[in-house]
């Protein structure tokens, strides 16, 4: 039945765009053995129905949505250098990501004698960051302790019904969008996935990635956590203040998981249930600390109020789909639409493409993972992000540009 059917609604600007994928390399402190990764791998994909997915399109109406295929596998590669880790990232990367044909979620092995890392990479329309967490805890808590996952059914964000209340855009935004909308129908086209597909590769090949990883010590942690807590600032304060500093920007994005907002979100379902606000801030000598007091002021006051919290997804709710398909295309591609330019541009970031953004996923203890990263996804909007993770007091940011 099609009433059963997962669309794309929100997710709808992770379909055409380059680099939407991200991933988490975690360090198991568990004897490798080959035949047990494998199905641990298949009691997650099991698990949850997005994982036996591909992306389909409806014939009569052209919408898309989430297809559960019977014979779908999660790809597993075993490598021998965990210091190419990077490479390989890349390597998979570089061919970009044809979600009509491939799983969602990919998955890098490197096997030593008495533990082993596992890098799991995973297209942004399967999960956002916490899902992936998830993933890679259930995957962990199987293999070494025989945990089965719970078998969680998605539902995904549909409209603004799913979200908080007094969610809708303001009624210039709403304007604004009307008149892209508007623009677009009469330009009277559209983009092919074929088309897009040629401008992903290209543009990923054009557009290397580099990456780099620091760890903060437990101790080092601890410091932070506790002129945190003096101050009454977040350690997401302190790192949004602390980027700022150092790349010299007032302003940054950063990601906020709305899972306990959200009427649709079941728990344990992959999906996207997190949005993305700006905190403008400006910086007048302050030490991090300072700026970090200014930066939680403007972040209480965003939260406080669903319009400023939810800006980005009402937008897309709201905008045409294929026009969001246009959008990236068109401002990094030779795409003749004026449209889909304007609304790159001016709302998508993609004219000076020079955002900074911080995704934070928090903190786990595990007695399986021993450590781990989160790589987060190159937006064509940024010019460098930050994906931080916390495993047993051991802070890692790795920073992407």
């Amino acid at each position: 039945m099609k009433s059963d059917r997962n669309y794309v609604y929100t997710e709808r600007a992770h379909f055409m765009c380059p680099n939407m994928h991200f991933g988490i390399m975690a360090k198991i402190e568990s004897n490798y053995d080959e035949g047990h990764l494998r199905k641990s791998i298949d009691t997650l994909q099991k698990a949850h129905p997005f994982l036996q997915s591909l992306i389909a399109e409806e014939t009569d109406t052209g919408r898309l949505y989430y297809q559960i295929q019977d014979y779908l596998n999660i790809p597993v590669m075993v490598k021998e250098e965990v210091a190419l880790w990077q490479r390989d990232y890349d390597e998979i990367s570089v061919h970009g990501w044809n979600v009509k044909k491939e799983c969602l979620l990919k998955a890098v092995v490197y096997p030593k004698e008495n533990e082993f890392q596992v890098l799991f990479i995973a297209h942004h329309l399967l999960c956002d960051g916490r899902g992936l967490l998830q993933l890679a805890e259930e995957f962990a808590e199987h293999y070494a302790n025989g945990v089965i996952p719970q078998f969680a059914p998605e539902r995904l964000i549909q409209g603004l019904n799913d979200l908080p209340p007094n969610s809708d855009l303001p009624l210039i935004s709403k304007l604004i969008i009307g008149d892209a909308n508007r623009r677009w129908k009469k330009e009277g086209q559209q983009v092919t996935y074929e088309e897009y597909s040629v401008f992903e590769r290209a543009y990923i090949q054009k557009h290397n990635m580099k990456r780099e990883i620091f760890t903060v010590c437990n101790q080092e942690l601890e410091k932070i956590q506790t002129l945190c807590k003096q101050h009454s600032v977040t350690v997401n304060d302190w790192l949004i203040a602390k980027m700022m500093l150092e790349e010299n920007t007032n302003k940054v994005v950063i990601a906020a998981d709305i899972r306990n907002q959200t009427k649709c979100y079941k728990q344990g379902a992959m999906g996207n249930y997190s949005t993305a606000f700006c905190v403008s801030v400006k910086k007048n000598g302050e030490n991090v600390i300072t700026l970090a007091k200014r930066v939680a002021s403007q972040v209480i006051n965003i939260c406080r109020h669903p319009q400023k919290e939810m800006l980005v997804l009402a937008c897309y709710i709201h905008m045409l789909p294929e026009l969001i398909d246009a959008v990236a295309i068109s401002t990094l591609g030779d795409f003749g639409s004026k449209a889909g330019t304007f609304v790159g541009r001016n709302m998508f970031g993609y004219g000076l493409q020079n955002g900074y953004s911080i995704t934070n996923l928090g903190k786990i203890q595990s007695n399986v993972i021993a450590e781990a990263v989160f790589i987060p996804p190159a937006s064509p909007a940024n010019k460098k992000i930050w994906g931080v993770l916390t495993v047993n007091n051991y802070m890692k940011i790795c920073t992407s540009n």
